[in-house]
């Protein structure tokens, strides 16, 4: 087989490498230092953004339209479509700004309903209602922009981290994540659903709902309805669970560093895990959140391994032996992008530059860099989707793999967290 040298400019997985180390590297030799970013707001929805830096928002827009822009001149043989993928990107970011709008309202923050749930509502909106424009169709790209967001993220996932996690917080995770993974996935082929669905499903409901759901489903090429059916089941249980939880910790006086652990272990979003760390106490919301750090971890060891599976095994033909070079060229790339920007990130920078200048610095920018692109990318598989076809996905079975999975996360993490944080095999860490 002849290596395609074209690949590293005309595939979509190559340049969200390429971009994703761009904008780490703009960052990284402060030729950004500072972006725009939106404020958590109650009732007054102006205290959000201030006027001054409403036109720092729109560079913001200008940027990322020319960034996202060199990909689609690259890899479409038409070249009209950089002119129409001009004229659809403002209202792609513009529906992403909206969505990133409404999750900071204070109430609505708090109860974990998160940017992504509001941009794939918006996209959904328009497109059951007056119907995608064909004039903006060609920014509807959501692959581009969570591939980009994911290589991002990698760089976020620093080893010092996981170290900060602690050794008892890292052991739940391990446990927690690989035994419920499995349950749910080998419960969601019982029940007739794909491969590839199972895996979103279970990557949602073990490691850390929204995020792992994105980059598993982008590793394996998931089909857009299957991840944002995903994300909206880690959204809406969340809900409950951030309530109910605390409740029952306090209901039955569990102490302080179990009652933690168990909400941190279960709750799928870290903004949700944060608040119902803190309606039991101080101390729980410290170690929930420790934990949900250690899931956090296991994301880019997911999305690798599963590559992995799905080249040698899944997408495998009978009686196929799939060469080194051909599992090079189907192996997703933006996963190496993820993987090697935490190692260097982690290995090089952490040491040389320090981890608050790298994590309060650097890192607070390619985040919020990454939530636009992730906020741009749910639009746009709400603008790419039937909603009658998202409500009848599975015909309601991946709902009932998602609560089955998640009672049995709730009941085994109890029980590793009262082993590993109740002082029965080790000191109570508080």
């Amino acid at each position: 087989m002849e290596v395609d040298w074209s690949s590293l400019w005309r595939k979509e997985d190559w340049w969200a490498v390429w971009l994703g180390f761009l904008l780490l590297a703009i960052c990284t030799l402060g030729l950004m230092s500072w972006v725009p970013k939106l404020q958590k707001w109650s009732t007054d929805i102006g205290a959000a953004i201030s006027a001054v830096d409403m036109p720092f928002l729109v560079l913001l827009g200008f940027f990322l339209l020319v960034l996202t822009a060199v990909p689609v001149f690259f890899m479409e043989k038409d070249r009209a479509d950089l002119g129409r993928y001009a004229v659809g990107f403002p209202l792609v970011f513009l529906l992403a700004f909206v969505s990133l709008l409404i999750a900071k309202q204070a109430i609505i923050h708090t109860y974990g309903l998160e940017y992504v749930l509001w941009a794939m509502i918006f996209g959904l909106l328009i497109s059951n209602t007056v119907g995608t424009p064909r004039w903006l169709k060609p920014a509807v790209r959501p692959e581009l922009y969570i591939k980009i967001g994911l290589v991002l993220l990698g760089a976020e996932i620093l080893f010092q981290k996981i170290l900060a996690a602690g050794a008892l917080g890292m052991l739940q995770a391990v446990v927690v994540v690989s035994t419920v993974w499995i349950f749910c996935y080998l419960l969601a082929l019982k029940v007739g659903l794909r491969k590839s669905f199972a895996s979103v499903l279970a990557s949602g409901v073990s490691i850390c709902g929204v995020s792992a759901s994105i980059a598993t489903g982008g590793a394996i090429k998931a089909k857009p309805k299957e991840i944002s059916h995903t994300v909206s089941l880690v959204l809406l249980i969340a809900i409950p669970m951030l309530v109910g939880l605390p409740l029952i910790a306090k209901a039955v006086n569990m102490p302080e560093a179990v009652a933690g652990a168990w909400i941190g272990g279960t709750i799928d979003t870290t903004p949700a895990v944060v608040a119902a760390g803190a309606l039991y106490s101080d101390k729980a919301m410290q170690v929930a959140s420790i934990v949900k750090m250690s899931q956090n971890v296991l994301i880019g060891v997911a999305a690798f391994i599963l590559s992995f599976y799905w080249v040698l095994y899944v997408e495998r033909k009978p009686d196929e032996k799939p060469s080194p070079l051909e599992i090079w060229y189907r192996f997703p790339k933006f996963v190496l992008g993820f993987m090697a920007a935490s190692l260097v990130f982690s290995f090089f920078l952490v040491p040389s530059m320090g981890l608050d200048t790298v994590s309060k610095g650097i890192l607070s920018i390619t985040k919020t860099l990454r939530t636009w692109l992730f906020s741009m990318a749910f639009v746009c598989i709400g603008l790419d989707t039937e909603f009658k076809e998202l409500v009848k996905v599975g015909g309601g079975k991946p709902l009932v793999v998602f609560l089955v999975a998640q009672i049995f996360n709730i009941i085994l993490t109890l029980a590793v967290a009262y082993l590993l944080f109740g002082g029965l095999l080790f000191p109570s860490p508080i």
